[in-house]
């Protein structure tokens, strides 16, 4: 049996070498790459992705895992082996199903898609994508089809993300949200406007990239095994456990996006830095979902980074690195300002009461595109109806509507976006968790220490990478099931204040 767990093992962490290598070159499409390596990058995306495909769906892979049974089943649920086998046999069911050559195709698609982005977002063109939409469309249906019985066509794409979830349980989920947050959100409304200005000046990029590098460091970022790049769509990667790079993006008239992107960013990637270091080149060794990945990400930017105590001991510091910007501004103003509450057009910009509704419209347009009840031709419409009657605003164009997010153009269409809410909603509910063995975590962070809470994080969620489904994860964390309460509780708290 150590002879054939060896020999899993050791084609696991080859095909993980593949995927890691088709990471790097992503990231470098991302951020360093010219526009003219676009379609060779595609290719050799593409073929990456179908030698780890080839090789992870190998029937020697099969047998590997049929033989191992009656080991795992002699072992606790909660071994390492044992999860390792079951994990890796949940993947490979899954990806036996998909044929090899679709998986390549459609990398090298997304590949292409996504340099087609970056050019048609500026130039507010919405045209140059929507062939290239069209064709992601098809290619999202046919992976959905190769898991016949689905109830609904979203539903295998969802669960590739958010394992255990599906279309009907999500819009169950949203509808209980929408019905707390929209209330809260018209009282907040109905309140005299928060000066938000200050955040709206000049801000030097050099500087801001300086605090936000100073201020996740002490969050816990580790340098030493990861760094940060500039790119048009910021987000999380990683080559191995050793190398988790993060990437962001500035604006100079507003302090809040290159600020909070960056503290987002660095949540995803402590994440997969706390990761048990035995798991590397495993299955195991990535975050449990698209869900609990956001937690973090939400749970560092948001109810940490957006707090009063945090700002109570940065926000000197802020105003030493922008005196002319903000040493006049008081704390509480440069606070409210951050948690301003208004209907706005940028999902990644959105306050904390409205940042749902976004994902809830992007939700709703996936599903409505895979039904086919919406054509790809009307999406920008559809997108603009939406904002009207959930938000009360609308773009003047596509480039702050449909072309704002990267993930349909580079990425399949369903599945896409609802671990953004999952996320917020488990952030609340892991962190009370905290509180429950730490309470003196918030007066730390007033002092601009993190120890305890990352510590925590890293024992009861980041060191099990993918051991544990989301739902089993939040079960041993809290002793219960994923409930809204604590996000609604600690919206409420904060915003009702």
């Amino acid at each position: 049996m150590q002879n054939k767990l060896d020999d899993l093992k050791n084609r696991l962490q080859e095909i993980e070498d593949l995927n890691s290598a088709g990471a790097v070159l992503n990231w470098d499409q991302a951020t360093y790459m010219p526009p003219g390596g676009a379609p060779a990058r595609g290719r050799q995306m593409g073929l990456l992705s179908r030698l780890a495909h080839e090789r992870f769906t190998d029937p020697v892979i099969g047998h590997l895992l049929d033989d191992l049974r009656s080991y795992e089943e002699s072992l606790e649920p909660e071994h390492d082996d044992a999860a390792l086998i079951r994990v890796t046999r949940r993947n490979y069911e899954r990806s036996v199903r998909i044929p090899p050559q679709l998986m390549a195709n459609f990398n090298e698609h997304a590949a292409l898609g996504y340099q087609t982005w970056t050019t048609a977002r500026p130039a507010d063109d919405f045209a140059a994508v929507q062939p290239h939409l069209e064709k992601t469309l098809d290619f999202s249906r046919r992976l959905a089809d190769c898991f016949p019985g689905y109830d609904h066509i979203a539903d295998p794409l969802i669960n590739f993300a958010d394992e255990g979830m599906k279309a009907e349980s999500i819009r169950v989920l949203f509808a209980d949200l929408r019905a707390q947050v929209v209330p809260l959100l018209r009282h907040i409304l109905d309140q005299p406007e928060v000066d938000d200005s200050c955040i709206h000046q000049t801000f030097a990029e050099v500087k801001q990239r300086q605090f936000g590098e100073m201020i996740i460091r002490q969050l816990g970022y580790d340098f030493n095994r990861g760094r940060q790049d500039k790119t048009h769509h910021p987000f999380m990667t990683k080559f191995s456990l050793g190398d988790v790079r993060i990437t962001t993006r500035f604006e100079e008239d507003y302090l809040s996006n290159g600020l909070f992107s960056t503290i987002h960013e660095s949540g995803h990637a402590m994440y997969e830095q706390g990761i048990d270091m035995k798991y590397e080149g495993s299955p195991l060794a990535h975050g449990t979902s698209a869900g609990v990945h956001e937690s973090q990400s939400r749970l560092w930017e948001n109810v940490v980074g957006r707090s009063r105590a945090f700002w109570g001991h940065y926000y000197p510091q802020l105003q030493a690195t922008f005196p002319q910007q903000l040493g006049d501004v008081s704390l509480n103003t440069f606070y409210n300002a951050i948690n301003k509450v208004q209907p706005s057009l940028i999902r990644t910009e959105a306050d904390q009461i409205t940042y749902d509704l976004h994902v809830m419209i992007r939700f709703d347009l996936e599903l409505a595109l895979l039904e086919g009840s919406l054509e790809v031709k009307d999406l920008p419409e559809a997108w603009q109806a939406r904002y009207q009657s959930d938000l009360g605003i609308s773009a003047e164009g596509n480039r702050d509507g449909v072309l704002q997010d990267v993930h349909w153009y580079a990425g399949v269409i369903g599945g896409s976006f609802q671990g953004y809410t999952l996320g917020n909603i488990m952030s609340a509910l892991f962190y009370r968790q905290a509180l429950v063995t730490h309470p003196e975590i918030p007066s730390q962070i007033g002092r601009g220490e993190f120890d305890t809470l990352l510590g925590w994080l890293r024992e009861n969620i980041y060191r099990h990478g993918a051991k544990f489904t989301a739902d089993e994860l939040v079960r041993r964390v809290t002793g219960g099931e994923l409930t809204i309460e604590p996000y609604i509780a600690y919206l409420r708290g904060k915003f009702l204040e």
